[in-house]
């Protein structure tokens, strides 16, 4: 039997390693729009954070998500950001 391999990410947020599934990707297209990534395969820069809120909040305020997606957000960004993942929880 074939043992596969089980893809990991890092949270920005916390700095826990998981696996892609437990995470939520957060997506800069190649046009600039950030989003939220559901299936984990649209195109552009990409960074994980834990389902968990707080991970968010604590990744924005030391601008993590900002650094990894190499793109400043818009306060309005972010509330669009926290709403989501909010609801995703």
């Amino acid at each position: 039997m074939i043992k596969r391999k089980i893809p990991l990410r890092k949270c920005v947020g916390c700095g826990e390693q998981k696996t892609k599934r437990e995470l939520i990707r957060i997506v800069r297209s190649p046009e600039g729009d950030v989003s939220l990534d559901r299936t984990g395969k649209l195109p552009g820069r990409g960074a994980y954070i834990c389902s968990d809120e707080t991970c968010l909040q604590r990744a924005i305020k030391t601008k993590a998500v900002q650094r990894a997606l190499q793109v400043e957000l818009s306060p309005e960004q972010i509330r669009i950001l926290l709403e989501r993942v909010s609801n995703e929880s």
